[in-house]
């Protein structure tokens, strides 16, 4: 059967709550949650039961040398593949999902497309990616750096608390070759479409089982450092005070409300010193990042946060220095993927919203490849990154009928058709 008249089963929700358990059972003991970190014993544990769940579905396995988990299945032609998969490495005391999902409902998929007997034109590649968390050498998105070509050599350098380096440790989980052999080119890739819970709350509140991602937000991080004035608690009068806590609080208020509608913005850490309760505290350093879908909006962040943080500064009689350190533009998803998304759920007869991503995502890194869109299916509560993410099973089954159904869609379009 060709992909353009699929007839394709239910996807097995009792198989696919055994991949969930098992999976799981993979985790760092003595820390909360599911954790599961790059690198760890957990991780190295869960990957090779991986390994193994590709193959038993079909896939033909490969470990690249950034420690990317591969499968794949060849197509009617041996042109570019059409690419899924998301990472299964969590945060500390993460959650069962993030992630993970888009790994075991592209499994699932493949399952039920060789069950039914559907050949894809085109190849189809499954992807763990990874270490897609931040981790003990500062790097997130390890695995889709490498194959966007974006892992550096001064990203292999960087070392871990031991002194050990990212390029040691890719050497211990990869096959050991150049981690710069693990790019590709962009010729190797048709579309690549990750799966992935939302994170957020607006599917679970509107009862809406699925999403097509906009974009993914771009990322500004700020340091603030305000200089005052220490003096005695009990003998400085308030007017006289030049607290840089009282201006850094003012400022944190003034970043949160440059957020608006059309961004997000958290203060997620402070330093002050002298840090004693009889003191007037001299100097504070605030750590803040935006995020934002909107680029025009990103632009002239900035100047913005400067002014906010310099009447602060100004009222209290403190000075202030800021510097930026990272700037990482929104990627925004191919009309061609959100094309093929929006008619494959609509074909599925399910309702769907367009929402964008405050988190970030491997397929951030995919973009620069091929055409690239993501999937949302519903986060409870809106939970993620802690013990309490959950997502029903059921509606992992409905993405798993979604992610496929878009595979489809893009294999009719991209692929060359047979003679």
């Amino acid at each position: 059967m060709v992909s353009d008249t699929p007839s394709l089963a239910t996807p097995d929700l009792g198989r696919l709550q055994r991949d969930f358990e098992a999976l799981s059972g993979f985790r760092e003991p003595g820390l909360p949650g599911w954790t599961r970190r790059v690198f760890s014993e957990a991780d190295g544990a869960a990957r090779a039961w991986l390994a193994d769940a590709f193959a038993q579905a079909g896939l033909r396995v490969s470990v690249d040398a950034a420690g990317n988990l591969i499968g794949d299945l060849d197509g009617q032609s041996s042109g570019p593949a059409i690419v899924t998969g998301s990472h299964t490495d969590t945060v500390a005391g993460g959650g069962r999902f993030d992630g993970i999902v888009g790994v075991l409902a592209a499994i699932e998929m493949v399952r039920v497309m060789r069950a039914a007997g559907v050949s894809l034109r085109s190849p189809l590649r499954i992807v763990d990616f990874l270490g897609e968390e931040p981790n003990e050498f500062g790097l997130s998105c390890v695995g889709s750096r490498a194959v966007a070509g974006a892992l550096h050599p001064e990203h292999l350098r960087l070392r871990n608390a031991s002194g050990a380096s990212l390029a040691e440790a890719l050497a211990r989980v990869g096959n050991g070759g150049d981690p710069a052999s693990a790019r590709w080119r962009s010729d190797d890739v048709a579309a690549f479409v990750e799966l992935h819970v939302e994170q957020g709350p607006r599917l679970a509140e509107e009862g809406v089982p699925l999403a097509v991602v906009s974009a993914i937000a771009g990322i500004h991080r700020v340091g603030v450092t305000f200089t005052g004035q220490p003096d005695h608690a009990g003998t400085t009068p308030m007017a006289r005070r030049h607290d840089a806590l009282c201006a850094a609080a003012e400022a944190i208020l003034a970043i949160e409300a440059i957020a608006g509608d059309e961004a997000v913005a958290t203060t997620g850490r402070l330093q002050l010193e002298p840090g004693a309760t009889n003191v007037v505290p001299g100097m504070v350093r605030i750590w803040a990042e935006f995020r934002s879908p909107s680029e025009r909006w990103l632009d002239g962040l900035e100047e913005r946060v400067a002014d906010a943080v310099a009447r602060a500064a100004g009222r209290r009689g403190v000075s202030v220095s800021i510097e930026w350190f990272s700037a990482v533009a929104p990627v925004p998803t191919h009309p061609l993927v959100r094309k093929a998304a929006r008619r494959a759920i609509h074909g599925l007869g399910h309702a769907s919203l367009e929402l964008y991503s405050g988190a970030g995502h491997d397929a951030a890194h995919m973009a620069v490849l091929a055409p690239m869109g993501m999937l949302f299916v519903p986060s409870i509560g809106g939970r993620s990154h802690c013990p309490e993410e959950e997502t029903h099973l059921t509606d992992v089954v409905t993405g798993v009928e979604a992610l496929a159904a878009t595979v489809l869609e893009l294999d009719r379009q991209l692929a060359p058709a047979q003679p």
